[in-house]
C-alpha cells in the first residue's frame, strides 16, 4: 500500500472515529493477524502510525 493511500485511509478514520480511530486500526490489526493474514496486519500497524500522527503528542 503506498504512503498517500495508507494516509487517507488514516484520515478517513479518524474524520469517522475521532480520538478511538487508533483504536479501531489495532483491533482491525489483531482482527488480521488472528486470521494469519500478517501483510494486512502490517498495512494496519502502518495505518495505526498515521492516525498517530494525526493525533499528534499526548498531554499530560
Amino acid at each position: 500500500m503506498n504512503v498517500i493511500k495508507t494516509a487517507e485511509i488514516a484520515r478517513a478514520l479518524y474524520h469517522a472515529h475521532g480520538d478511538k480511530a487508533e483504536l479501531e486500526a489495532a483491533q482491525r490489526e489483531r482482527t488480521s493477524k488472528e486470521a494469519g493474514n500478517h501483510d494486512e496486519a502490517q498495512r494496519w500497524r502502518t495505518i495505526r502510525g498515521s492516525i498517530r500522527q494525526l493525533r499528534g503528542a499526548n498531554q499530560s
